[in-house]
């Protein structure tokens, strides 16, 4: 899989962690090795820019998803077409304030949000409750799975 990171930011980053989550993620969905996903991680300001154009709403967000080729989850029997997944903005300075809230660290919120991003490329909402069951309960099991998998620094 083709995952590019670009930090933007001003806050440090463990970059290898989103690349491994990113690939462990894709390839949990059985998405095509030869996909393509940016990463970018961007200020406050950068983000809130992009959360007014696209979403219409002000003030800086966690994350937005940028869908390409619109690809979906493939199976073990049929995995998804090779493409453009499309585009994962994250803002690291919203990740921190919201990992402080809840208890974790910023890593693991970004992991978080790249997980969560991911899935909205792949097709996932969660607009309605029967989604938002489906979507975060995916989202849970690729990050515990993930934790299962990987020793990434706390």
């Amino acid at each position: 899989m083709s995952v590019e990171i670009n930090n933007e930011s001003a806050i440090p980053v463990d970059e290898s962690a989103l690349l491994r989550l990113a690939s462990f993620a894709l390839d949990h969905q059985h998405v095509h090795p030869d996909a393509d996903l940016a990463i970018m991680l961007v200020d406050e300001g950068a983000m809130e820019q992009l959360h007014l154009q696209w979403m219409d709403e002000p003030g800086p967000t966690d994350v937005l998803s940028f869908p390409m080729d619109e690809l979906r989850p493939g199976t073990d029997e049929a995995i998804t077409p090779a493409g453009l997944l499309g585009d994962i903005v994250l803002c690291p300075q919203v990740a921190t304030a919201q990992a402080e809230t809840a208890g974790h660290t910023t890593l693991d919120e970004l992991l978080m949000l790249t997980t969560h991003g991911l899935l909205h490329l792949l097709g996932f909402d969660h607009a309605e409750p029967d989604e938002e069951k489906q979507m975060f309960g995916i989202q849970r099991d690729i990050l515990a799975s993930f934790s299962r998998s990987d020793t990434h620094p706390e």
